[in-house]
């Protein structure tokens, strides 16, 4: 059969489409630009009409359309979110439901690499809902920005739900599209992705991003995180020569790296020529880059982000944020003030990876101070879990300089350490450091 007859038969409203699924039913999600707002809007009015109740539904990085849909505090008594990386709106619906004595998030610790297992093999998947771009004439349905678990858990869920969006880019890669015959029912719905404006960078980020940028070569393979200071890297690269591109999330100061020559992608010796990425989050001009662009390629999460991928890549060099880091170099980069306020994501995975590549460097920046400058980032014992053992700690950067952790004794680390932190805060921890016998 013709893929279009394939497709107009599969083709229907967004009620119709989310009409099979029932109570007790496990579900999950694209993240981030892959959310389907049609798909998530209809089986949400199912839920407020009592049609369907006891739903459990597994994600990474929510955004606005999930929380106007399925993630509405009002319907936390029959959705149970499953969420794998908390963003703002699952922090604000715990404080809502701390507030009123209620548990409504269930957060899933896991590696970003490990979604896709956990995903296959702990949890049965029964309903995947992604947004994804037009087919092609060969029935092909692109995933656009989102590969990640995506690519895996769409062909592995018994029901396979996608809304069809002409503003989504056609991006080509590892397992980066699906046929319409995998396809239980399809809509269209070519609302305009979301966009994100970026924070401007404080004084502070900039003096981290330069003191970073001299820490890369010229012909290194990068990896950027979220956040100001990653941001801040991409403008102080623009004078950098040949950088390649293996990513878990491409951003928008990529395209400027690519648009102004730094990126290259000729020295890559794993994928050479392409910018390698799993998830791509920012606006229409990113968009409009990825969009049937043979020099970017998306592939599967458990693929971009597994270490001894990456670390074939020479001169892989991965830069990511933390919260606070104690005085043997061990980093929190997810719980802050008392509670879980993100997740590891991938930042471990990049970190290995990127110290496994020959001439590689992982890189992990946070400011001195939080809180206005009333808390010290650099602390003598972390208060929350490790993200990133001090075994793994490569190079740590504030705005007070850089240090390369490896090599070094406790004794070493905690003084080098202590250099890092404000100097309002020093004496202190060369004390606490006293106690702890490191000095």
């Amino acid at each position: 059969m013709e893929p279009q007859t394939i497709y107009r038969e599969k083709l229907t409203s967004a009620e119709a489409a989310v009409a099979a699924i029932s109570s007790g039913s496990t579900l999950s999600m694209g993240m981030a630009i892959g959310e389907p707002p049609a798909l998530l809007g209809a089986l949400a009015r199912r839920v407020d009409a009592g049609e369907v109740d006891d739903l459990r539904i597994y994600y990474f990085e929510s955004k606005e359309h999930a929380q106007k849909t399925l993630l509405r505090y009002d319907l936390m008594d029959r959705v149970k979110p499953h969420c794998m990386f908390l963003t703002s709106i699952e922090r604000e619906l715990m404080d809502r439901g701390a507030r009123e004595g209620r548990k409504v998030i269930y957060f899933v610790p896991n590696h970003f690499s490990q979604s896709v297992r956990v995903l296959s093999e702990n949890v049965a998947i029964d309903t995947f809902l992604i947004t994804v771009a037009p087919m092609d004439r060969q029935g092909y349905l692109s995933l656009g920005t989102n590969n990640d678990y995506a690519s895996t858990i769409a062909r592995r869920a018994r029901r396979l739900l996608v809304e069809v969006n002409q503003n989504m880019p056609r991006v080509s890669g590892g397992d980066a599209c699906l046929h319409i015959s995998e396809v239980t029912a399809l809509v269209e719905n070519d609302l305009p992705l979301l966009e994100f404006t970026e924070r401007q960078p404080k004084p502070e980020d900039e003096i981290i991003a330069q003191t970073i940028a001299e820490l890369i070569p010229d012909r290194a393979t990068i990896q950027l995180g979220i956040g100001t200071i990653p941001q801040s890297v991409c403008v102080h690269l623009s004078q950098h020569k040949d950088l390649g591109i293996h990513t878990e999330l491409f951003s928008p100061g990529m395209v400027d790296l690519v648009e102004k020559g730094v990126v290259t992608n000729r020295y890559k010796t794993l994928h050479p020529l392409k910018s390698v990425f799993t998830f791509a989050m920012g606006n229409k001009r990113l968009y409009d880059f990825l969009h049937e662009n043979p020099t970017v390629a998306s592939h599967p999460v458990w693929y971009v982000n597994d270490p001894a991928i990456m670390a074939q890549n020479d001169t892989m060099v991965s830069v990511n944020s933390t919260v606070e880091i104690d005085l043997t170099g061990a980093c929190n980069s997810e719980f802050l003030r008392g509670r879980q306020y993100s997740a590891s994501g991938g930042q471990l995975d990049f970190v290995r990876g990127a110290y496994a590549s020959r001439g590689g460097k992982s890189i992990l920046a946070c400011h001195s101070t939080a809180a206005g400058g009333e808390i010290s980032r650099i602390v003598p014992r972390l208060n929350g879990p490790v993200t990133v053992p001090r075994t793994d700690v490569h190079y740590v950067v504030t705005e007070f300089g850089a240090c390369n952790l490896k090599g070094l004794s406790a004794h070493q680390r905690a003084l080098a350490l202590i250099e890092l932190a404000h100097p309002r805060f020093r004496a202190d921890l060369h004390e606490a450091a006293e106690k702890e016998l490191l000095l």
